[in-house]
């Protein structure tokens, strides 16, 4: 068995370095609407994406004056449960936030 193991361990081509890529990069983009509070996008900026309070502000800020913020950039899968999880909170708040992601 050991045999076999050493024959099959000759047969695998080491990978380069320089076959390894960096997973792709998505931004969560918070969108600007008439009727959710700044306190709960606020709210959303802190418990979902672990801002704190002077950096929610701010994002806060740029969605309402800009239209839409950076919430963060993440990993597909991560930005993915990210937006899932702003559209559950808000739905479960009544507010109709938006919430889109984007490459980055």
């Amino acid at each position: 068995m050991a045999d076999s193991l050493t024959k099959n361990k000759d047969k695998i081509a080491p990978r380069d370095q320089d076959d390894l890529k960096e997973p792709s990069r998505f931004k969560v983009l918070l969108h600007n609407d008439d009727y959710t509070t700044m306190d709960f996008v606020v709210m959303i900026l802190q418990s979902v994406f672990n801002k704190d309070t002077a950096t929610a502000t701010e994002i806060m800020l740029n969605v309402h004056k800009q239209g839409v913020g950076v919430a963060g950039v993440y990993t597909r899968d991560v930005a993915e449960t990210k937006v899932a999880l702003v559209h559950e909170l808000s739905r479960k708040h009544e507010h109709p936030l938006r919430c889109t992601m984007e490459e980055a």
